[in-house]
Formats: structure tokens, C-alpha cells, sequence
């Protein structure tokens, strides 16, 4: 069985849609980013900056950690296709969440390391190597932590609560990867941390979730499955069907919409 490799945040896209998981991820097919995906981008890039001064002690402000969020849209790194959206209003929600950020969590986190990369887990009896890149590792009074940040309309909700529901397949596998491919010990929950990406500053919501036993989830035991032994069925297999309900089923999300035949 030859090995197939999977990135930690395509894992939720396989089982939305295995269609098109697999033009994008095995197949190779792309598309033009779009302005949703290049302001959170945006948001990382620049939180990042300013997450990495203060573990190096230089210290940077915010207003000059948040070049980064300037430079990332203005000089894409990839082909953007802005459609309705706007660059300039992506620039303004990007300074904006970023200043909110740095203000209001930031200050509240113990960062252990930023962006950290971690390559090649195979799990072998399964047939699948993972490779990923973690936002952060924070360090808590139950232990080390996952940290990932979240941008969009929904991310956190209208009660002030972030939405975990979803991510927990890409948590695990980041959990999996430090402990794993990094030999970094992870015994406290995972954090979430959501900004809100409405265009007015005062509709704008960030805040922190939790998401606990994502690793089991993952794994399974004895009783049930873990979700990997299933994505190992689906990948090797080859059952690639499309779900035209998907929430991502659109030409602006889809490389293989065009020709998808399960949209019929």
C-alpha cells in the first residue's frame, strides 16, 4: 500500500466532499485564492509577527506587526480573485481584527512557539503520512496546547462563542503531529481563538473555545473506529463521491465543480 500524504487542514474537506479533496489534494488541480481566504491569511501573517516579537523579545508594536497584514494584500503570493469583495475593505477587517487581537488576546496567551511546521507522521498500518503547520503552541497550567486561529462571518457566533464544531479533525492531527512528529507534549485542551470578519469595526466578535479528546476522536479504540481508519477507506479505495450540498459546493470554492457530475 503506498502511502498518501494529507495536510492536517484538508482532513475536514475529504469528508465534506471527497470529490473535491481529491482534484485539489491528489489530483493537483487549483484555482485562484479568493478575498475571504487572503484576509485571513492576511490576519495570521501579522498576529504572527507579533506573537514571534514578544516569545524574541524585540517587541514589536502593533501598528508595526501589522505590515505584514498590509504587505499580504497588497503582494498576494498566489493568484487572487477578488470578486465581489474588495482589497481595500479586506485591508481595513485585517487592521482592524489585528489590532483586536493584540489588544484583547495576546496579552491573555503564554506562547510557546509560533507557526510551527511539522512533516512526515506516517501512520503506517493505515497508509497515510501527515504534514501540517500549527499557529501556535501555548503553554497552560494543565500542560502545553494547540492554538489555532479561525477567521470568517461565522466564527464566532452571535453569542459570543466561538464555533469548535468542525475542527476537531484538524486539531487532532496538529495534536498528533507535536506529540508524534515533534516530541512536544500535549496534555491541556486545545484552544480556539475566532474573529468575527464583518466590514464595521463594532460587528466585529473575537474570542477563545476549547476543544477536548480530539486525539481520540481521531484514533478510535476498542469499542469503534478512530475517523482516520475511515479517511485510509475513503483515500485507498478510491470512493471520491461529491456532496453537491456542501456549503463549499460553488465555482469559487470548487476546482472540480464544472465537471462535477454528482451536482446533476
Amino acid at each position: 500500500m503506498t502511502p498518501v500524504t494529507i495536510r492536517a487542514s484538508s482532513l475536514g474537506k475529504l469528508f465534506d466532499c471527497p470529490a473535491s479533496w481529491a482534484a485539489t489534494y491528489l489530483y493537483g488541480k487549483q484555482m485562484p485564492s479568493n478575498g475571504k481566504a487572503l484576509l485571513g491569511k492576511a490576519v495570521h501573517a501579522s498576529t504572527a509577527v507579533f506573537d514571534q516579537s514578544r516569545i524574541d523579545g524585540v517587541g514589536l508594536t502593533i501598528d508595526e506587526s501589522a505590515a505584514a497584514a498590509v504587505d499580504m494584500i497588497r503582494r498576494p503570493d498566489e493568484e487572487v480573485t477578488w470578486g465581489e469583495d474588495k482589497a481595500s475593505d479586506a485591508e481595513r477587517i485585517a487592521l482592524s481584527l489585528h489590532t483586536k487581537y493584540c489588544q484583547m488576546i495576546a496579552p491573555q496567551q503564554t506562547y510557546r512557539a509560533v507557526e510551527v511546521k511539522f512533516e512526515g507522521l506516517e501512520i503506517s498500518d493505515l497508509g497515510l503520512i501527515f504534514t501540517g503547520t500549527t499557529d501556535r503552541i501555548r503553554e497552560t497550567a494543565e500542560g502545553l496546547s494547540i492554538c489555532d486561529l479561525k477567521t470568517g462571518k461565522a466564527a464566532v457566533g452571535s453569542d459570543g462563542k466561538v464555533k469548535t464544531a468542525g475542527h476537531a479533525y484538524q486539531i487532532g492531527v496538529y495534536e498528533l503531529l507535536a506529540e508524534r512528529a515533534g516530541g512536544i507534549p500535549i496534555t491541556a485542551p486545545a484552544q480556539l481563538i475566532g474573529m468575527n470578519t464583518a466590514k464595521t469595526s463594532d460587528s466585529q466578535r473575537i474570542g477563545m473555545g476549547e476543544i477536548s479528546g480530539a486525539r481520540a476522536l481521531l484514533l478510535g479504540d476498542s469499542e469503534s473506529p478512530g475517523i482516520l481508519e475511515y479517511a485510509a477507506k475513503i483515500i485507498h479505495k478510491g470512493m471520491f463521491w461529491g456532496n453537491p450540498k456542501s456549503m463549499m459546493c460553488h465555482e469559487r470554492y470548487c476546482v472540480a465543480f464544472s465537471t462535477c457530475k454528482f451536482r446533476q
